[in-house]
């Protein structure tokens, strides 16, 4: 396939774009410093004395509670304001939160409530930073490659899921293992942002399909949430991503503590895990990135197989079985992720998808707030088996009341339909 003059192949038919281009290379470099700094931050929350599970939740859902609480109002300024321009500051935001959390660990004076309140900080960027980086995409590649880059992004971001927690369970083990280990890997992802802030510097803005901003009025969340409320699919969608988001999608936590807890492994064991995990996430973006089409079949069989295999890996009698999961889990959970963000994409109204994506990363994120304390206390109270176990049945029932809730939505859509087709007949 050929595009502004690069030939491409079709599974990778949005690298073509050249701001795609330079934008994919550096998110790429920053998301392995990611992926670092969320091992890294973990297994600092482990090494200071009396935290456990319940410790491992509250940082997670401090780091998500700002997606919950103002992600929403995010997307009406990405709808506002040039997202390009909006990327760079999100992104400096969250390089100084690293920053400073990397420089505490190093110096070994790393407190809980240090994580607990950078964390916090780091949540406030990512809140603004999602919306704008989702709606993003179709401004970079156009509306019929959408899809295609959704699922390259995933790749990306699942490379270096692969990369990432293996080179931070290595350098911590080098380390020693201790705070000051864990802070040096958390400074190398500080300086990663300096990757993606580059490349959107580098971008030519007239290669850009973007929009005009919406001008500042009253109304604009409410009017995105009403917009929402009449898209029967829509609706399905963002009912399955709450439960994904928030009682399965708690990887994090659960291979901590199976890691720590059940198999009784170290840091190198438990960056392995994120690597295999990542191993079927890239494979499953990969086989996105290939398919002409999202389908909701689909999206609704990927649910339940990654329902059924969360409640299998948690029953998992050996640490190499539930490392032969991870790649499953990763391909199942990657398909319902890329499948409901590219359907939200390509169905949306251009002058709405800054706050459709908003709401969307609310629901798909900003649930871990709510999920993350309650699968940790789940896990010191019932064991980290358990975890995983509850996860998957609350995955599965999710399918469920989304299938329930299109039906219902659809259900109103006849005495509409019957007010106007009328007009539509000939005369």
């Amino acid at each position: 396939m050929t595009n502004e003059g690069v030939t491409t192949s079709p599974r990778f038919r949005s690298l073509a774009h050249p701001n795609y281009r330079l934008y994919f290379a550096g998110s790429l470099v920053s998301n392995v410093g990611t992926w670092m700094q969320r091992v890294a931050q973990d297994w600092l929350v482990l090494t200071i004395p009396g935290n456990g599970g319940t410790a491992l939740g509250i940082t997670t859902g401090l780091q998500f509670l700002p997606v919950l609480l103002l992600s929403p109002y995010a997307g009406v300024i990405a709808d506002r304001f040039p997202k390009r321009r909006m990327l760079q500051v999100t992104q400096a935001v969250m390089a100084l939160a690293a920053l400073a959390l990397g420089a505490i660990a190093a110096l070994g004076v790393a407190e809980t409530w240090h994580v607990y309140l950078l964390a916090f900080v780091f949540g406030i960027g990512a809140a603004f930073d999602a919306p704008a980086r989702q709606a993003f995409v179709s401004e970079m590649v156009g509306a019929d490659d959408v899809a295609n880059a959704v699922s390259l992004n995933s790749a990306a971001f699942n490379t270096a899921r692969l990369i990432g927690p293996g080179i931070a369970g290595l350098l911590i083990g080098i380390g020693g293992g201790g705070m000051r280990a864990t802070g040096w890997v958390i400074l190398a992802n500080a300086v990663s942002y300096a990757a993606v802030i580059l490349q959107l510097r580098r971008m030519d803005p007239a290669g850009l399909h973007s929009p005009r901003p919406a001008g500042r009025e009253p109304g604009m969340l409410r009017a995105g949430i009403g917009y929402l409320r009449g898209q029967p699919k829509m609706l399905m969608i963002l009912v399955l991503v709450f439960f994904v988001g928030t009682f399965g999608m708690n990887f994090q936590l659960t291979s901590a503590l199976m890691a720590t807890d059940v198999f009784g492994k170290g840091a190198e064991e438990y960056g392995v895990l994120g690597s295999f995990l990542a191993i079927g996430s890239l494979s499953g973006a990969l086989l996105a990135a290939g398919r002409a089409r999202v389908r909701v079949r689909l999206l609704m069989g990927a649910a339940v197989a990654f329902g059924v295999l969360e409640i299998v890996a948690g029953f998992a009698p050996s640490y190499l079985l539930f490392v032969v999961l991870c790649p499953l889990l990763g391909v199942s959970v990657i398909t319902v992720l890329n499948s409901c963000n590219a359907l939200l994409q390509t169905e949306s109204d251009p002058a709405m998808r800054g706050r459709v994506m908003a709401i969307y990363m609310t629901i798909v994120m900003g649930g871990t707030p709510i999920g993350s304390p309650f699968i940790g206390w789940i896990g010191e109270q019932y064991g980290a088996r358990w975890t995983l176990v509850v996860g998957g049945v609350l995955v599965l029932v999710g399918v469920g009341l989304a299938v329930l809730v299109r039906s219902l939505a659809a259900g109103r859509e006849p005495s509409a339909q019957a007010v106007r087709e009328p007009a539509m007949l000939p005369s």
